[in-house]
């Protein structure tokens, strides 16, 4: 058996119908696995951010890494549909304290 073949590796070459999903949040990151056809609803995949990172106390902003490597919000169905629709064949999500960006935002206007 080949020790090298692990089980993302199963994912990304046989079964295209799974969108591995990288997600980091601070210095951490996450992998897990959606259904790139039934992915469900943005509230369901928020809320397991929220619980695979163990920051269920905290509001946060979630974005992802599109193909020109923008970073683009995931805040509703639509968005998050696009954002697991268009991986390809890696979802990069990137999770902020929503404090922390507001903080940006107001420190970097004129």
């Amino acid at each position: 058996m080949n020790r090298s073949f692990n089980k993302s590796q199963t994912l990304r070459y046989f079964d295209c119908s799974a969108v591995e999903v990288k997600s980091k949040f601070g210095a951490e990151f996450r992998r897990f696995s959606l259904d790139r056809y039934k992915p469900g609803k943005f509230e369901d995949f928020y809320k397991l951010i929220l619980h695979i990172h163990h920051i269920s106390s905290m509001e946060v902003m979630i974005g992802y890494a599109d193909v020109h490597g923008d970073l683009l919000p995931i805040n509703n169905d639509d968005n998050f549909f696009k954002a697991v629709s268009s991986a390809n064949p890696l979802l990069r999500v990137f999770i902020q304290r929503q404090g922390k960006i507001s903080t940006f935002i107001k420190s970097s206007e004129p």
